[in-house]
């Protein structure tokens, strides 16, 4: 019993060929359309980050306007409290030369 040899088709090869060629493509397609989605995700992502930009600058501006308005308020409150010292030294004080005299 000799060996037999299936016959040379050249469709059979082809065909396999081609069965190949469609599997890259549809992978080759699957790609593209994943980077397509990346694409428009990182745009999503770069908006996002730009809003947060604009925000972070704006709570910067606010926390400095914060800041500083606080910093007035303690600065009255000191002057207040050095005034009113002053005042009660003088009312301390100013009694207890004039009964010397």
């Amino acid at each position: 019993m000799a060996d037999r040899e299936q016959p040379y088709d050249p469709y059979v090869r082809t065909a396999a060929l081609q069965a190949e060629i469609d599997s890259t493509v549809g992978i080759m397609r699957d790609n593209i359309n994943k980077v397509s989605e990346r694409g428009a995700r990182l745009d999503s992502l770069q908006d996002k980050t730009d809003n947060l930009a604009v925000s972070a600058q704006g709570f910067r501006k606010g926390a400095n306007r914060v800041r500083k308005q606080m910093w007035w308020k303690d600065m009255k409150m000191r002057m207040c409290l050095i005034v009113g010292i002053i005042i009660l030294l003088v009312v301390i004080i100013v009694p207890s030369v004039m009964a010397t005299k």
